[in-house]
């Protein structure tokens, strides 16, 4: 039996984390003391010769084990990351006297991953970890067993600590935000109806006590002295231009429906993909996982992904961005504004989509709503009681945008009979409930390609024009 062989055997041993001899060693002591005691009574010089070295080996592993306690350590794996690549660095100890490491990188889930053999010099070894998918997840957890001489006297295995990250929803890049009616500050991107000194007009008037000289438009005031025969400087006129102010933005994320194209699967529970491996060379490995419970292209995993971008878009124009899960609204996140509120946001979406599930009724309370601001509703909209919540957040003079993340096309379920009439029949209440929306002053988008004309297609909306 080769090193490698009994170290995979002992590997799935299981004995804990302390030196003990391996089956080999029992096996060779047996082994080699037989042979010499048979061939000294058979008087055969052969057996003696074969069964001599076996002894001396074992007899040498007895009277020197190893020593030391192995350590591992992960070492620049951040809590927090973007989907892609990302390296770490495992550090490893063997101890004395150790020859070789056996250690695996496994993924999520029930895969335990390939072991791989170290040598004992070894003590920094590159691993690349690579996420496709946003969402919490298990990125390394380095298993490992040490072992001595010929492999005769072993440590472990040790199950290591699951180390994981939180891969953050990705954002795309889309124009600019949706403007509401009524901003909230004097300091911002948005056009505001008070006047400031922005570089909109908003009007001429007559020269008032307390306006600066810069700001008179002095061929409208010739003009109108001239008609009115006065002296000069009698009718001054000064420009008004519109002021420049911030927003209030409250996204409103349904967590209780996770539905994909297929009709079939809608009735399945989600889980997790269990990752993988994969092997490049002793000192390099890569692996793959996925860290989500929600469907891939899913109804939530759109709404996530929406969410978080235009969380980014708002923001990056200085408006305040809040977030609320509407089937569990202690979930969300205050309102707030900059690069930190970006990622406090992000991690929240993440925090909701793991906490998802049904509920009977969203929530969306009035004090999480300030007053003309501008509510983002993202859901696939296949119940009435979301509809209701959009409806009535417009009602109390706010600005709604429902975005649609329903995926399309629907396919339907070929193992039922029943399965294209279900289908049409859910495609029917879905449009009769968009079309409630829009009688209802609610602009109604749907999230896809092309993502730029998604604000450009809601500015058409009634309740959304300038």
């Amino acid at each position: 039996m080769s090193r490698a062989d009994r170290l995979r055997e002992a590997f799935g041993g299981g004995r804990g984390a302390h030196w003990h001899p391996t089956d080999a060693l029992v096996r060779g002591l047996a082994l080699g003391v037989g042979m010499v005691v048979l061939g000294g009574l058979l008087h055969e010089v052969e057996l003696v010769l074969f069964g001599a070295p076996l002894l001396l080996s074992t007899l040498w592993a007895l009277v020197g084990p190893v020593g030391g306690t192995p350590r591992v350590r992960v070492r620049g794996l951040p809590r927090t990351g973007e989907v892609g690549a990302a390296k770490s660095v495992v550090e490893v100890e063997p101890g004395p006297g150790a020859e070789v490491m056996a250690i695996r990188l496994p993924g999520v889930g029930s895969g335990i991953g390939p072991v791989h053999l170290v040598a004992g010099t070894a003590r920094e070894i590159e691993v690349v970890l690579r996420r496709d998918a946003w969402g919490e997840g298990v990125d390394l957890r380095p298993d490992h067993l040490v072992a001595g001489p010929d492999a005769l006297f072993v440590h472990g295995p040790v199950t290591a600590p699951e180390r994981g990250r939180v891969i953050l929803p990705p954002v795309e890049a889309l124009p600019a935000g949706l403007l509401p009616a009524r901003a909230a500050g004097l300091v911002g991107a948005h056009r505001s109806r008070r006047p400031g000194d922005s570089v909109e007009l908003r009007d001429i008037r007559a020269f008032q006590p307390g306006d600066r000289l810069r700001r008179v438009d002095w061929r409208v005031s010739l003009r109108a002295g001239a008609m009115a025969g006065a002296a000069e400087g009698t009718n001054l006129h000064v420009r008004e231009h519109h002021a420049e102010a911030d927003a209030d933005v409250v996204l409103a994320l349904d967590t209780r429906q996770d539905v994909g194209a297929e009709l079939g699967d809608w009735s399945v529970p989600v889980r997790a993909a269990a990752g993988r491996a994969v092997g490049r060379s002793l000192g390099e490995w890569s692996l793959a996982a996925r860290g989500t419970t929600v469907r891939p292209g899913g109804s939530l995993d759109r709404a996530v992904r929406a969410a978080a971008s235009l969380a980014a878009g708002y923001l990056r124009q200085g408006d305040r961005v809040s977030l609320v899960d509407l089937g569990r609204p202690q979930l969300g996140a205050r309102a707030g504004v900059g690069r930190r509120q970006l990622l406090r946001l992000r991690n929240q979406l993440v925090v909701c989509a793991r906490s998802a599930g049904w509920a009977q009724r969203p929530v969306l309370r009035p004090e999480q709503v300030p007053h003309g601001a501008l509510v983002v509703v993202l859901s696939p909209f296949l119940d009435a009681e979301v509809v209701e919540l959009a409806v009535h957040a417009a009602r109390r003079g706010n600005l709604v945008l429902a975005v649609d993340v329903l995926p399309e096309p629907l396919r339907a379920d070929r193992d039922t009979p029943w399965g294209e009439s279900a289908m049409k029949v859910i495609r029917l209440e879905h449009e009769v409930r968009v079309e409630a929306m829009r009688q209802h002053g609610v602009a109604v988008v749907r999230w896809g390609a092309p993502i730029a004309g998604v604000l450009r297609g809601a500015r058409a909306g009634r309740r959304l024009g300038r």
